[in-house]
C-alpha cells in the first residue's frame, strides 16, 4: 500500500512539476508543467506496480501511475486554470487511456435532464427557488420545458438583493419567459431574524432555513407541491462538504436546510455541473446572453457581503456602492472579461477628512476575480486608473464611506466571497 505522510513544507500555489512525458497522461508535453498544488501531505511510497511520473522539490510523488491497470494519481489539480495544459491532461486520460469517443454534447445533457425530470415529476407540482441568478434561472427553464405550468417559481425578495434587482427579476421571468412567478416581499422578516447576527455560518443557516419556511408557506397557498427545485451546482456541493469533503462554508442550497422539510423530494438538476457548464446550458436553452452571463450572486445575498451585523442602513450603503462598481466595470468594457466582481462592506471604520472635516466612516473592499470553474480563482488586474475612478466615485457619492481597498487574494487560499 502507498504511504501518506504529513509534509514538513506545504505546497500551496502554482509550481513546476517535473514529469515523465512518455506517460500517456502527458503525451505531447515538455518535461515540466506548471501545476496548482494545494496540499500539506504527500505519498512517500507508491503501491506495488506503480511508478512515479511526476515530482516537485518537496513532493516526491506528484504523479503516479499503473499503466497496465490504467490507474493514475495526481497530487495537483488538473481541472483549474492555474494548471497549464490541465485540460490536455484530462483529454489525454479520456482519449488515450479510457479510449472515449468524445461524442457527448451539452445538448445531450439538456435532453437527458428534461426527460429525467418528466419521468421523476410527471404531472405533479414543483416549486423552485428563483433568485434571478444564472443557476436558478437555468434550473427554472429546464423545469419549465419539462413540466410547463406545473412549475411555480417563488422569488423571495428578502431585501438582500442588489440595487433594483427585485424588479428586474420579476420583469424577465413573468414577461419574457411566461413562467408562473410569485414574488414574496419579506425584507423585514429576514432582517428581524438576522438582527445582531455576526457569525457568517449562522447567517447562512438562518437565511437557508427562512427560505424553506417561506416556500412552505407559499406552497400551502397554491395547493399540493411535491417537489422543491434548487439551483445547486457542483462547487456548492464540494464547498459544503457533502460526502467526504471538509466543509469550507455552507451554501443555503445544500447546507442550510432545516431538519424537517414539507416536500416529498428536493430536485437539483444542475448538481453535477460547474458554472461554465451551467452557462453553456443556458445558451443552449435560448436564455438571453445578458442573463446567462449575469454576475454570480450568492443565495444569502448581501448578507455575506456585509461583515458583522446587518442593518437597513448598511444594506443601502452596500447597494449604492456595488451599483457604482458594476457600472464602472461595464463602462470600461471589462464586464465580460471579469468573472465576478462586487463590493464588501467591512466592519472597519477609520478616520478620514472630507471638506476640512474629520470623518469616521466605513471601509469598503472591492473584490474581482477571473475563473472558469469557481473552484479556484485569481484576482483581477484591474487598471489603476479605473480603480481610482471607482474609489473617487464611492467616497464622493455614497455617504458613510471614506476608504476603499482592493482585495488581491486568489482562491485558494481565500474564497471568492468574504463570508
Amino acid at each position: 500500500m502507498e504511504q501518506l505522510v504529513l509534509g514538513t513544507k506545504r505546497e500551496f500555489g502554482t509550481l513546476d512539476v517535473k514529469i515523465d512525458n512518455s506517460s500517456l497522461l502527458f503525451k505531447g508535453f515538455s518535461n515540466t508543467n506548471v501545476c496548482l498544488m494545494t496540499h500539506n501531505d504527500f505519498v512517500s511510497k507508491v503501491p506495488d506496480g506503480f511508478k512515479i511520473t511526476g515530482v516537485t522539490p518537496d513532493c516526491p510523488v506528484a504523479v503516479m501511475e499503473n499503466e497496465d491497470k490504467k490507474f493514475y494519481g495526481l497530487q495537483f489539480h488538473p481541472e483549474v486554470n492555474d494548471t497549464k495544459n490541465g485540460v490536455k491532461i484530462i483529454e489525454n486520460f479520456l482519449y488515450n487511456v479510457c479510449k472515449c469517443s468524445g461524442e457527448w454534447k451539452m445538448s445531450s445533457f439538456i435532453e437527458t435532464t428534461i426527460k429525467g425530470l418528466k419521468e421523476q415529476i410527471g404531472d405533479k407540482k414543483a416549486l423552485l427557488a428563483l433568485s434571478g441568478g444564472v443557476d436558478s434561472s437555468v434550473a427554472a427553464v429546464l423545469l419549465h420545458k419539462a413540466i410547463g405550468k406545473n412549475l411555480t417559481c417563488i422569488f423571495v425578495d428578502h431585501g438582500l438583493l442588489r440595487k433594483n434587482e427585485g424588479d428586474e427579476v420579476e420583469e424577465i421571468f413573468k414577461n419574457q419567459f411566461d413562467i408562473n412567478l410569485i414574488r414574496v416581499n419579506v425584507k423585514d422578516r429576514f432582517l428581524s431574524r438576522l438582527k445582531d447576527v455576526t457569525e457568517p455560518e449562522l447567517k447562512r443557516k438562518i437565511i437557508g432555513e427562512e427560505f424553506i419556511r417561506v416556500f412552505e408557506e407559499e406552497a400551502k397557498k397554491i395547493g399540493t407541491v411535491d417537489y422543491l427545485v434548487q439551483g445547486t451546482i457542483y462547487p456548492d456541493v464540494i464547498e459544503s462538504g457533502v460526502g467526504k469533503g471538509q466543509t469550507i462554508k455552507s451554501h443555503h442550497n445544500v447546507g442550510g436546510l432545516p431538519e424537517h422539510v414539507s416536500f416529498k423530494e428536493i430536485v437539483e438538476p444542475l448538481r453535477d455541473l460547474f458554472k461554465d457548464e451551467v452557462r453553456k446550458t443556458g445558451l443552449e436553452l435560448g436564455i438571453p446572453e445578458n442573463l446567462v452571463f449575469r454576475q454570480p450572486f450568492p443565495g444569502p445575498g448581501l448578507a455575506i457581503r456585509i461583515i458583522g451585523d446587518i442593518t437597513d442602513d448598511k444594506l443601502n450603503i452596500l447597494k449604492d456602492a456595488d451599483a457604482i462598481f458594476r457600472e464602472e466595470i461595464k463602462i470600461a468594457n471589462l464586464d465580460k472579461e471579469l468573472n465576478q466582481y462586487f463590493v464588501v462592506l467591512t466592519n472597519l471604520k477609520s478616520v478620514g477628512v472630507m471638506g476640512d472635516e474629520r470623518t469616521y466612516d466605513y471601509t469598503v473592499a472591492l473584490r474581482s476575480v477571473k475563473t472558469s470553474d469557481f473552484m479556484t480563482a485569481t484576482w483581477s488586474r484591474i487598471p489603476y486608473d479605473i480603480l481610482e475612478k471607482i474609489s473617487v466615485r464611492l467616497v464622493n457619492e455614497v455617504k458613510h464611506i471614506n476608504r476603499v481597498v482592493y482585495d488581491i487574494t486568489s482562491k485558494p487560499p481565500a474564497t471568492i466571497e468574504w463570508e
